[in-house]
């Protein structure tokens, strides 16, 4: 897997160890903070698989960071599950949608993957909107933020 993904607004890439520290430390929700620390120490565990772990930074051409993406590992079975948010001034622009699509036909190029998927609250209808714009269809299952989407190779 490519390091750094770029498309038609963005350029999305795994962030540095450096980088995610500093998430971690002006991070004021302590779901989110907790959640970052979880990846960092997934990143420093296995060094070899730090893409999968690594909080990615969504930023627009330009340098402007407006969000961020991250696999939650990969599991045996090649189950990628992706977690994603756009700063509140840029949603409504299909960043996120752009976002989504691109690392998920970025995770396919690994031989692996099987498929991918993400979950959203069950009133985040925006979010849900993304995946299925991104092809990801309702399981069925609900995880625990909520119902869970699949996107099949």
């Amino acid at each position: 897997m490519a390091v750094m993904i770029e498309t038609k607004r963005l350029v999305i890439y795994p962030a540095s160890r450096e980088q995610m520290e500093a998430l971690i430390a002006s991070e004021t929700n302590d779901e989110l903070r907790t959640a970052y620390q979880e990846m960092l120490a997934g990143c420093l565990k296995a060094p070899d698989r730090w893409e999968w772990h690594a909080m990615w930074m969504i930023e627009l051409k330009d340098g402007t960071h407006i969000g961020e993406l991250c696999f939650k590992g990969l599991e045996a079975d090649g189950t990628a599950e992706i977690g994603y948010g756009i700063a509140e001034e840029y949603r409504g622009r299909g960043y996120a949608t752009e976002a989504v699509k691109a690392v998920s036909a970025r995770a396919f190029e690994y031989p692996a993957v099987t498929a991918v998927t993400a979950e959203t609250a069950a009133d985040n209808t925006a979010s849900q909107r993304v995946l299925e714009k991104c092809g990801f269809a309702a399981s069925g299952e609900n995880g625990e933020e909520g119902p869970r989407f699949i996107l099949l190779r």
